[in-house]
């Protein structure tokens, strides 16, 4: 039998294994049993979660556990019990009338709450979280509107949009006059000084004298002969000095020019129409919305 002896630490009673690197060498110090039990309990732990949770990935699928648990499947009836919860509300609201949906305070509750979602959600990145719009996207707080701003009318805008693939898309078309050769340069300038005197702006007299005999050849068929616009056919009002490319004589050239056509999603095509309601519910109540009955001439360029 060899003889074998410890080299035990003097500080630390623990003993010093044989190898050693440049000098230094290790201590065999054994772990605590806490450790060890702490340890053994995760394994376990791990093991029982296999068993009974899903967990590991496969190339179709993942392995469902004992319980067939999903956090997806959870969130998807959760979804499903809160869409039936509202689908009473959401009913009532596609049947009601447009005067009597502000006279029910539950019912506008709901529209508002579901409309400002709703806007979040899918009208934001084009009109602003605030509806406050931008550069070519209609401000909707005020009370300029270029297809009419009743609680019908909005929800008619919102439900086939405008000028896209939709049969039933609001539709209109402004042509550019100088890029088809219908005016040169200088006809546009002097377009652009007699629309800067509609609004009551600084323009040349001279030009816009000319401009008025080629307004109203070529733009009052559509914006009228005072310039005030025509919301059956989505012409803008040209004497309120709301612009929505700008109202700058560069930014007038342009849309002379070269025209602005654009263009807004069919949203009845994707939303349901108790969510095309309340989004309409929620843009008519942003301040700019009107009553039923208003059926006038004004509109939003």
């Amino acid at each position: 039998m060899s003889n074998t002896t410890k080299n035990i630490d003097a500080a630390t009673g623990s003993e010093i294994r044989s190898h050693e690197w440049d000098g230094i060498q290790e201590l065999n110090t054994p772990l605590p049993r806490w450790w060890l039990w702490t340890f053994l309990a995760t394994v376990l732990w791990a093991i029982a979660y296999w068993v009974v949770m899903p967990a590991w990935p496969m190339i179709g699928s993942y392995t469902k556990g004992a319980i067939n648990w999903s956090q997806r499947s959870n969130v998807d009836a959760e979804m499903k019990a809160t869409a039936a919860a509202r689908l009473p509300l959401g009913n009532r609201l596609v049947a009601a009338k447009p005067g009597d949906i502000e006279a029910d305070p539950q019912l506008l509750e709901f529209a508002l709450a579901s409309g400002r979602a709703l806007f979040k959600d899918n009208c934001a990145p084009c009109h602003g979280a605030g509806a406050q719009g931008a550069v070519g996207y209609p401000n909707l707080n005020d009370d300029d509107w270029l297809w009419g701003g009743s609680l019908s009318e909005i929800e008619e805008t919102i439900t086939y949009g405008v000028r896209n693939t939709n049969d039933k898309s609001r539709f209109s078309e402004m042509p550019a006059f100088v890029k088809l050769g219908t005016l040169n340069r200088m006809q546009a300038a002097d377009v652009v000084e007699y629309v800067e005197s509609l609004s009551g702006r600084q323009h040349s007299a001279d030009a816009a004298k000319r401009g008025g005999a080629l307004f109203a050849e070529n733009c009052a068929s559509c914006h009228g002969e005072t310039g005030h616009g025509d919301r059956t056919q989505g012409a803008p009002n040209l004497t309120d000095q709301i612009w929505l490319h700008g109202g700058t004589r560069i930014a007038l050239t342009t849309t002379i020019s070269n025209a602005r056509n654009g263009s807004m999603p069919a949203w009845g095509e994707r939303l349901k129409p108790a969510e095309v309601r309340a989004l309409a519910v929620y843009v008519h109540s942003l301040g700019g919305g009107e009553p039923e009955h208003v059926a006038d001439a004004s509109a939003k360029p």
